[in-house]
This record gives structure tokens, sequence and C-alpha cells, in this order.
């Protein structure tokens, strides 16, 4: 993880893509999220999607699941004068999440992440919240997933912006 200062707006980052079971869909909605289209396929034909889907919540931490991948593959270096990189925070938490089009058992997601907003914290002038529009996209090219996530992430100099 940069610093924040170091972290340019409109930076993209390809996080890969993962394909959905129907076995995996079921699995994890009878663990989180038991709505009938979500773990009975044949009562799912029956429903508002005409087959089985995944979760929202399914989806979303899938998106997680490849983001932490992602960053543990591409650890940040050590500085010039060997400091290492700053830990990443905790998150305030999602915005604007959005589940568009559902996703069915055989469908790929591909998921990205763009910095969009940087905010200073007056009350934590050590941390910034770095803001990026997460999306997920089907092998149709469909949106499945939208959401604006939040991170705190640690400043080099406190206080600057």
């Amino acid at each position: 993880m940069p610093w924040f200062e170091d972290i340019k707006i409109g930076t993209r980052m390809e996080l890969g893509s993962y394909t959905f079971t129907a076995d995996e869909i079921t699995a994890f909605a009878k663990k989180y999220d038991p709505q009938y289209f979500h773990i009975d396929a044949e009562a799912a034909k029956h429903g508002p999607f005409g087959a089985l889907t995944a979760s929202g919540w399914h989806t979303t931490s899938t998106w997680m699941k490849l983001m932490i991948a992602k960053r543990r593959a591409t650890p940040e270096p050590a500085d010039e004068n060997g400091c290492k990189p700053p830990a990443g925070g905790p998150s305030p938490g999602f915005l604007e999440m959005k589940w568009p089009n559902p996703v069915r058992a055989g469908d790929t997601i591909s998921y990205s992440a763009e910095v969009i907003e940087k905010l200073d914290m007056r009350s934590r002038p050590e941390w910034g919240i770095v803001r990026s529009l997460n999306i997920g996209v089907n092998q149709h090219g469909e949106t499945v997933l939208s959401f604006i996530g939040q991170g705190l992430i640690e400043k080099r100099i406190p206080g600057s912006a």
C-alpha cells in the first residue's frame, strides 16, 4: 500500500476474474443470504431472475477476496531510506453499493478499482481517506456490481494534503 501522498486519482487496478458455480452460490447463500432464488435452482426458475443467482453479498465478498490477493501479490517496496510502506487502515464503509444485474451460475466476473477521490481527515491528521470506484462486469460486458469503497491510508507527513 503506498502512502496517502503517493496515491494518484485515476489510478486503476485490475483485480482479476472469478467464475461463480451453482454449488458455491447455494453454499454461500445457505449460510449468509438464504433467499429462495439463491438456494433453490428449481424455485428460482419462477423468481424475479428466472434462474439461480448469486447473492450480491457473495459478489461483493469475491471482490474483497481478489482485492486482498492483488495487494498481497504486489507489495509496496521499502523507500530509498529503507522505510516500510504504510499498512492500509480500516474502511469507514461503502457508498452507493449497487447490484444492477444478477450473477448466474457459470458467469465470470472481472473486477476493477479506480481511485476517484482523496480526503484529508481533520480529526486524524496522520491518515487520509481514499475513495475508489469498484466495478464487477460479467462476460457479456454488463455491470453486476458497483460501489465506492473507502479506505484509511496513512500519511508520510501527518497533516499534509
